[in-house]
């Protein structure tokens, strides 16, 4: 585990690792993803060693439901959030056609029993589990349409994460979805976050009873100068919006 400071979460486990090449001391290279995850089955048993609650966001460095990661594997993962409920966890993808099946199919079957790296390590059935939320990001109107397929999925809480926003997403339906985070880009190429966007998504989180979440401002402010991350805030329309979905588990 990781302590981190974000603002909608403070910890972070990562069981599926996305792995790098072409980084060495000597050669001083970036080091560059090379379109291949791994399963850490050891780091499964990380949560079970944390006493005290943690609002923990899952593969923050990775995708879950990346086409990589087995089945088994995500059942797993599902199987440690269960036993742990002290814990809630927060697990964002950009696939979530397949976060949506895989649920669908899983989601209280009538009998089910998964095999993980040997014949006796056996799962019990999926629940819709409380302390598990599940979201995915939209960056602007070209991913728009994760929201439909987040829409279609068994889960206690649905959020979208509208970060960073780099474009309008108009007016998304956002049925069904109980939180939205919105938060601009970071880092030296950063790109400004435009406020008329962030008013959009309010919008519709008003009218759909959605909660929420104005995270940052990032490299860019308000006033459309660039300076720090921090210098920048995270103040919206003179206050800072953190709403949090009704009667969740938090």
């Amino acid at each position: 585990m990781t302590d981190i400071k974000v603002e909608w979460t403070n910890a972070t486990w990562n069981p599926v690792a996305e792995k790098y090449a072409g980084l060495t001391r000597k050669s001083g290279r970036r080091a560059v993803w090379n379109g291949k995850v791994k399963e850490d089955w050891a780091a499964l048993k990380a949560p079970y060693r944390w006493r005290r609650p943690r609002k923990i966001f899952v593969n923050s460095m990775s995708d879950l439901f990346h086409e990589q990661v087995s089945d088994a594997f995500i059942l797993a993962v599902w199987q440690v959030m269960h036993d742990t409920p002290r814990h809630t966890y927060r697990i964002l993808t950009k696939r979530p056609e397949r976060m949506a099946g895989f649920l669908s199919r899983y989601v209280k079957p009538p009998v089910w029993r998964v095999v993980g790296r040997s014949e006796s390590e056996h799962y019990t059935a999926l629940d819709i589990l409380p302390n598990v939320w599940l979201g995915v990001s939209v960056e602007n109107v070209k991913t728009v349409l994760r929201i439909s397929s987040l829409g279609e999925t068994p889960a206690a809480v649905r959020f979208v994460s509208f970060e960073p926003l780099i474009g309008s997403v108009g007016t998304p339906d956002l049925t069904g979805i109980d939180w939205a985070i919105v938060g601009g880009e970071s880092g030296p190429h950063a790109r400004p976050m435009r406020a008329e966007w962030v008013e959009e998504i309010q919008g519709q989180c008003r009218l759909f009873g959605t909660a929420f979440f104005f995270k940052q401002w990032g490299a860019w402010g308000s006033d459309g100068k660039k300076r720090s991350k921090a210098a920048n805030g995270r103040d919206w329309r003179g206050q800072t919006w953190d709403e949090m979905p009704a009667g969740a588990r938090i």
